[in-house]
């Protein structure tokens, strides 16, 4: 995986996840399955109007012990 280093010192993936598009009942498994394939960044937006689902992919990641939060970068606008 290829990273870009921010202003700050902080690392983000070049390659992420979008969830545009994305039928909603098929956001949360897609979500976490990105995850599990080795994403760390998930694009989203509030105009795509899935962020709840974005959230529980995420939330079943984590609780799942895949990743810790801080290892992810959510982007939105």
């Amino acid at each position: 995986m290829d990273y870009m280093t921010l202003n700050n010192g902080e690392k983000v993936p070049q390659l992420g996840f979008d969830v545009y598009q994305i039928p909603n009942e098929e956001i949360k498994e897609a979500v976490y399955q990105a995850v599990t394939a080795g994403y760390r960044l998930i694009d989203t937006a509030v105009s795509y109007g899935n962020e709840a689902e974005v959230g529980a992919g995420v939330a079943r990641a984590i609780a799942d012990g895949l990743v810790s939060r801080e290892d992810l970068f959510i982007t939105t606008c």
